[in-house]
């Protein structure tokens, strides 16, 4: 299941800079996550501040 980020995002890039697999990008008015490429590693969550990635539902 892959990696969506909440409405808590604060947009501070850092999920971004540590995704493996580069599948993250900044949105409208917060970052998003490539479903198709997320590999479900969880190390976008373990970097931010607020815990705006989770698996999704």
């Amino acid at each position: 299941m892959a990696y969506q980020i909440n409405d808590e995002c604060i947009s501070c890039g850092a999920c971004e800079a540590e995704c493996p697999v580069s599948c993250i990008s900044a949105g409208d008015d917060k970052y998003v996550i490539d479903a198709e490429q997320c590999i479900e590693c969880g190390a976008c969550a373990g970097v931010c501040p607020v815990g705006a990635p989770n698996p999704a539902e």
